[in-house]
């Protein structure tokens, strides 16, 4: 499973390099402006140069990133089709839906994984716990306040969260908001007493002292907050979980020309100013082989399958 597929092309345009004439288009499932979209701006420029052809973003917003998934999924195979997306559009949707209209194992083939970055798990300056202990404790003391929101039913924050629960040895309520932003200002209100976000939405307010980072979600803490322990630091190695942005290519796409397109998004991804503007906006930078991203869809796929199915959430509601 998660194995690159080849296929015999009749046609000789399919099995031949791109030609300076063909450009290259990056599909992005939300509007201008977000993470997903940056990375594509970023990579496209970059890219552009080491492929020789102009490479182009086209955002295809809706159904969280479902919308550029099918597109993807119908593209010719001939290396002029790319889709920038979250771990949520090729692996969590899978877990969710039951009725999704793509297959990430068979529809897509793995190009590289750009970048990745870190959930972090936060209370509110009125939840009594200045450290994880703190707070697990006094969770499983007063189970009617573990309470935590995310920034969307289904998301990974959403089932990190669980995680976190498993360990305090309570069952965590879920609240789900529509986005990171009203979840935070809930959070700082003192309207909910913990929330599972993306660490880098929660660095300035934890900096100003309006809510606090009690762990980052990494095997290793975050550039972005060296002074917050990890939860495996803290004793809890099963609450780990990385979220990332990956590109992928259709399925049927020669293993030549996969290789070149990871070769030049993996090459923009670490040149150095890329990976300052990525670090600045608090994702780590990575750039890997296509194989390497298979890889890492098969581990998470693994890991968040049964957290999914143990929650009985289901997105076809």
């Amino acid at each position: 499973m998660w194995k690159l597929s080849g296929c015999v092309f009749i046609c000789a345009l399919s099995a031949s390099p791109l030609h300076a004439q063909d450009a290259i288009r990056i599909l992005v499932g939300f509007p201008p402006g977000g993470s997903a979209d940056l990375i594509a701006r970023l990579v496209a420029d970059k890219a552009k140069d080491r492929l020789g052809v102009p490479v182009i973003v086209e955002n295809k917003p809706g159904a969280g990133g479902q919308i550029a998934a099918e597109q993807l999924k119908g593209a010719a195979p001939d290396g002029r089709t790319l889709m920038a997306s979250p771990v949520a559009v090729s692996v969590i949707a899978p877990l969710t839906h039951r009725k999704l209209r793509y297959d990430p194992v068979k529809d897509f083939a793995p190009v590289s994984l750009a970048v990745s970055f870190q959930l972090s798990f936060n209370v509110g300056a009125g939840t009594p716990a200045n450290t994880l202990a703190e707070y697990l404790a006094w969770v499983k003391a007063n189970p009617g306040q573990a309470t935590f929101g995310s920034p969307a039913a289904g998301s990974l924050p959403h089932f990190f969260g669980l995680l976190v629960g498993r360990a305090a040895g309570v069952e965590m309520l879920h609240v789900a908001y529509k986005g990171g932003a009203p979840l935070l200002n809930d959070l700082i209100g003192g309207q909910i007493p913990a929330a599972v976000d993306v660490l880098s939405e929660a660095v300035r307010h934890h900096e100003a002292g309006k809510l606090r980072i009690l762990a980052s979600s990494g095997t290793r803490r975050a550039t972005a907050t060296p002074n917050v322990p990890t939860f495996t630091e803290l004793g809890h190695p099963q609450i780990q979980g990385e979220g990332w942005f990956a590109f992928h290519a259709p399925a049927g796409t020669p293993k030549a020309t996969i290789d070149r397109l990871s070769s030049a998004v993996a090459g923009a991804i670490k040149s150095p100013d890329v990976a300052e503007r990525l670090v600045k906006m608090g994702l780590e930078p990575v750039g890997s082989t296509a194989d390497e991203l298979a890889r890492r869809m098969q581990d998470d796929s693994a890991r968040w399958g049964p957290v999914v199915k143990a929650s009985g959430f289901t997105a076809d509601q």
